[in-house]
């Protein structure tokens, strides 16, 4: 159980720090980051095991990056009068 933890932590670290690394603006990473905690909530209450929790973080974080970074590009495209 303990090498299957271990294994879900360094692969959702990993996700999380490749999907942060593609982003620019401060909203698409805080997207990214709520999306896979409650991505990783979610999914975990679910499936009730480690691997609905990561699949959860996964839709999650991309769901949160993707929000997040129209939001960048909103306030970008107003000035960043939001």
């Amino acid at each position: 159980m303990l090498y299957g933890m271990r294994n879900f932590t360094v692969l959702a670290w990993l996700a999380f720090v490749f999907l942060a690394s593609c982003t620019s603006g401060p909203k698409a990473r805080t997207g990214t980051a709520i999306g896979a905690l409650g991505g990783a909530a979610a999914g975990g209450l679910i499936g009730r095991n480690l691997g609905g929790a990561a699949v959860g973080a996964g839709i999650g974080a991309l769901g949160g990056n993707m929000i997040g970074g129209a939001q960048d590009e909103r306030n970008r495209s107003d000035g960043g009068h939001r």
